[in-house]
């Protein structure tokens, strides 16, 4: 919502640069350009971006739309990224915030809804209460008692609404001229326009810009309608003093959606009228301009989602082949490769992506989750994928593959790997974030007990440089370090130079929810606890020693072993987890297809 009331405003001030610069043209153009700001709150760039997404384009053969390119389409798709939470504030406590904004909003809807009920109320009498009179035109016209203005009702069938004994209060060419006018509005089918632009005001009541533009519809539209009047030859003198009587005589109506005589800025229009100035014609170069803007409005939108849903049409590698692997073959090394979640650059080649038999859900958290920009992310809680077919995680593919140029392992397991699996798999994936249950980590009854960052206690994260296999193993900075690791034992469970928020990432990482940290404590530590893998460490409890799994599946814990990870928090460090909600990200499988072989 935030990203499309940016981009709707943003919109609105392009538009009234626009009728700026055509300030001197006809009034028409300029109550065209403001009616297109007004259904841009109707319309998202994302439903646009959508429709694109789901274009079959194919590019020429020696088209592909690199990495670099998919990574700044992702960025326009999202150029305002939603950082409001409503997480509670405390675990176990109702968040009142959004059901406060919905109740305003909800409030404000009803209010709007019911000033537009009443007035078209007093309009249903008023046409209730009308007799025909013969008068010459080509649509229906009544005679109301009462003292509103002229004005057109209806919005597929209109009619023209005149106050009784009108025709005795003004002279015969006045009423022409009052007539011409609401034939204008008729032609222009202003009511329908107007009813559209009452909705968004409705909907987005809280938007100042909303009432904004709907001041200037309604000035525009008068304006046009009075430059028509003129143009088909109406005396301005009479023309402008018809609408000073009907402004004397007679009240406006209480709904912009009856287009009378009045309104808009009143002593502007009379001088306009009695100046009579003729209003400049769009010459070629400005209906050029305006054109483009139009489709660039329309089409970029849509272009960006075709690009971003079709990005893979072309493989950026030069060759790659993707088969599927016999019953009893798993994943390791391939042709001297590394696994699916391999070490960032540290792969054989730089040009030379090889991933054995793998299973299909293996390789997208690879490609979408461990190298999605194109480098290694710091270990930690990933968005879980839903989403497919059992086959995702029971068949196994080996790929190999040959690239242009020396973009790198971490550039070959994440964005090209990602164009691979869209092209080879028919792949379309989304991401889209719930609230979930979480844990919060906060401060235990006695305070944190928390050691400084000691210098030295760890190495800065660089993906980028191999590990010397002669070097002694030290941890990295902020990243989750285990020793002492025994099946059913405690385990020395470590983040150096970290965070409370490296801290919380690592613990969900490790554990069944994400967590949260509501500390408030800045500065870096060194965290280091012993305690117990459970049925809560779901993520530790997926690592393998070389006698087994840490938890057996068919062994229950041991409480003896060790305290659990909740009771290790609260007395090694002073801190605690609580039951909470917080939002987490998914990655859901849309479509995918098993692969012909190549």
């Amino acid at each position: 919502m935030m990203n499309h009331l940016w981009q709707s405003t943003l919109f609105a001030i392009v538009a009234g640069l626009l009728t700026l610069a055509l300030r001197k043209n006809r009034a028409n153009v300029r109550y065209w350009l403001w009616f297109s700001a007004s259904l841009k709150f109707f319309v998202p760039f994302s439903l646009l971006m959508s429709l694109g997404s789901h274009l079959e384009w194919a590019p020429a053969a020696t088209t592909s739309v690199t990495p670099a390119v998919s990574i700044a389409i992702e960025e326009v798709a999202q150029p305002f990224p939603e950082t409001v939470s409503f997480a509670p504030a405390k675990p176990g406590t109702r968040d009142w915030i959004p059901v406060a904004l919905l109740t305003a909003w909800a409030c404000g809807f009803a209010a709007i809804a019911l000033i537009r009920l009443r007035g078209w109320l007093l309009i249903r009498a008023a046409v209730r209460a009308s007799r025909p009179i013969e008068i010459p035109a080509t649509f229906e016209i009544r005679s109301s008692p009462g003292l509103l203005e002229p004005g057109v009702v209806g919005l597929f069938r209109p009619i023209l609404l005149l106050p009784g004994g009108i025709a005795e209060r003004l002279t015969p060419h006045q009423l022409e001229a009052v007539l011409a006018h609401e034939l204008c509005h008729i032609r222009r089918r202003d009511n329908f326009t107007s009813v559209i632009h009452m909705v968004v005001e409705a909907v987005f009541w809280f938007h100042p810009l909303v009432w904004w533009i709907g001041a200037r519809l309604l000035e525009e539209r008068e304006r046009a309608c009075d430059e028509e009047v003129l143009r088909l030859g109406g005396e301005p003198q009479v023309y402008a003093e018809a609408i000073l009587n009907v402004c004397k005589l007679y009240v406006e109506s209480p709904l912009v959606c009856v287009s009378g005589v009045t309104g808009a800025d009143l002593k502007k229009r009379i001088e306009a009228i009695m100046t009579n100035r003729v209003a400049l014609r769009l010459t070629f170069a400005k209906k050029a301009a305006l054109a483009v803007a139009a489709v660039m409005a329309l089409a970029v939108p849509v272009v960006i989602g075709t690009l971003k849903g079709q990005s893979a049409t072309a493989p950026p590698f030069e060759a790659a082949s993707v088969k599927a692997c016999s019953n009893g073959e798993f994943g390791g090394t391939a042709k001297g490769g590394r696994s699916g979640g391999g070490g960032g650059d540290q792969g054989p080649s730089p040009d030379r992506l090889s991933m054995n038999c793998q299973p299909l859900r293996n390789l997208i958290r690879t490609a979408y989750l461990v190298f999605a920009n194109g480098q290694r992310i710091i270990p930690g809680p990933t968005p879980p994928i839903e989403g497919g077919s059992a086959w995702i995680d029971s068949a196994r593919y080996q790929i190999t593959a040959k690239a242009e140029g020396t973009p790198g392992q971490s550039m070959m397991r994440g964005p090209m790997l990602q164009a691979l699996l869209e092209d080879r798999f028919k792949l379309k994936i989304r991401r889209e974030t719930r609230e979930v249950p979480a844990y919060a980590l906060t401060l235990a009854k006695n305070g944190p007990k928390l050691q400084p960052f000691q210098e030295g206690s760890c190495n800065a994260v660089d993906f980028s440089r191999p590990p010397d296999p002669g070097q002694k193993p030290v941890p990295l900075c902020a990243v989750r370090w285990l020793s002492a690791i025994k099946p059913n034992s405690a385990v020395t469970w470590e983040v150096h130079g970290g965070s409370l928020d490296d801290f919380a990432r690592a613990l969900g990482g490790d554990l069944d929810r994400i967590v949260i940290n509501k500390t408030g404590i800045t500065g870096r530590f060194d965290f280091q606890m012993e305690f117990a893998p459970d049925e809560t460490t779901a993520g530790l409890n997926s690592l393998r020693t070389p006698d087994g799994p840490l938890i057996p599946p068919t062994t229950p814990s041991d409480p003896s072993g060790g305290p659990s990870i909740f009771t290790a928090i609260q007395q090694q460090l002073g801190l605690k987890l609580e039951s909470a909600k917080g939002p987490r990200e998914f990655l859901v499988i849309d479509r995918v297809e098993k692969p012909s072989e190549n």
